[in-house]
C-alpha cells in the first residue's frame, strides 16, 4: 500500500510526466499544448511541495524538448482560488493579500489555460505563470 507521500508524487509528478510523454507521442504534425498547475504552498508538507517542484521542471523541460514537434508546454500558479473549500475566516483573512480585491475564481483560471491552449496562445511556452490576481506580488 503506498503512503500519503508516495501518492502525492505518483499523481504529481510521475503521473504528469507519463502523460506528457504519451501525449508527444500522440501528437502530429500540429503540435499541440501543455498546462499543468502548480502550487506556491510548498512549506509544512515536504512530499506535496516537492512533487510541485518535480512538476514545474519537467514542464518547462517538457517545452525546451518537445518545441521542435510545436508542442507549449507551461505551468499556471494560480494562488489561492475560491473553489468553495475556503470557510468566511480564510477568505477574509486572504483578501487583503489580493491587490484586485477579491478572491480568484475557477473561472479566471479557466480563461488563463483556454488562452495558453489556444493558437494565439501557444508563442508562450516554457513558463511557471501566476496568475493569482497579483498575490504573489506580496513577496
Amino acid at each position: 500500500m503506498p503512503t500519503a507521500s508516495t501518492a502525492t508524487w505518483a499523481v504529481n509528478a510521475r503521473a504528469s510526466l507519463l502523460l506528457i510523454a504519451a501525449f508527444a507521442k500522440q501528437i502530429g504534425e500540429s503540435g499541440g499544448a501543455i498546462v499543468a498547475f502548480t502550487s506556491d504552498h510548498a512549506t509544512g508538507n515536504l512530499p506535496y511541495g516537492a512533487s510541485k517542484g518535480a512538476l514545474d521542471r519537467i514542464v518547462i523541460s517538457a517545452a525546451r524538448e518537445l518545441g521542435p514537434k510545436g508542442i507549449s508546454a507551461n505551468v499556471v500558479n494560480p494562488g489561492p482560488i475560491d473553489t468553495g473549500w475556503m470557510d468566511e475566516e480564510t477568505r477574509t483573512g486572504l483578501i487583503p493579500y489580493q491587490p484586485l480585491g477579491r478572491m480568484g475564481t475557477p473561472r479566471d483560471i479557466a480563461w488563463v489555460t483556454a488562452f495558453l491552449l489556444s493558437a494565439e496562445g501557444r508563442w508562450i511556452s516554457g513558463q511557471l505563470l501566476s496568475a493569482d490576481g497579483g498575490f504573489s506580488a506580496r513577496y
